[in-house]
């Protein structure tokens, strides 16, 4: 397999020449459907937004992470709770049900050395602070983006365009 140097320059055109919605046109159902169910209201669409850029970050994605800091620029967020996100642990900008979302979407997408990712008491913390539907929402949520991250790191759309014409 060819490495690239760390210094070599990233071309501003995506992978894939097509857009995989367009060569696949049944996935806007899909996506409609997810971004429906994300944004049923039972969890702030911040924290909806905070997830998925940590969820960006921990997969390595340019494009998803520019495009939920956007999200979140434009919801009004502050600078210093969207740089925070990479380090959400120690910082002081996020309210204990954000924390428990953020490390929901950490473990769930992280490897663990102790075999299970999302421990009981991982559950429990995070279901303390979610009603059901929420806590299903937040699952989604982090579901949501997964199944966009896969597009994201094979077909490399180009960080900084919009999510709906990633291509042009």
């Amino acid at each position: 397999m060819e490495t690239r140097s760390i210094t070599a320059e990233i071309p501003m055109v995506p992978r894939m020449a097509e857009d995989p919605a367009e060569l696949v046109p049944e996935l806007a159902e899909v996506s409609a459907a997810l971004f429906k169910v994300t944004g049923n209201g039972s969890v702030p669409r911040s924290t909806i937004s905070l997830v998925q850029l940590r969820a960006g970050q921990i997969a390595g994605s340019t494009y998803l992470t520019v495009l939920h800091t956007g999200f979140l620029r434009r919801a009004g967020q502050s600078e210093e709770r969207i740089a925070s996100v990479a380090s959400w642990w120690d910082s002081p900008y996020f309210t204990g049900a954000e924390r428990a979302a953020l490390a929901l979407v950490e473990a769930v997408l992280q490897p663990s050395a102790d075999g299970e990712r999302v421990s009981d008491a991982l559950y429990a913390e995070v279901a303390g602070h979610y009603e059901p539907k929420a806590l299903a929402t937040l699952v989604f949520a982090i579901g949501q983006v997964n199944f966009f991250t896969a597009v994201a790191l094979v077909a490399k759309p180009v960080p900084g365009r919009s999510f709906t014409d990633p291509w042009k």
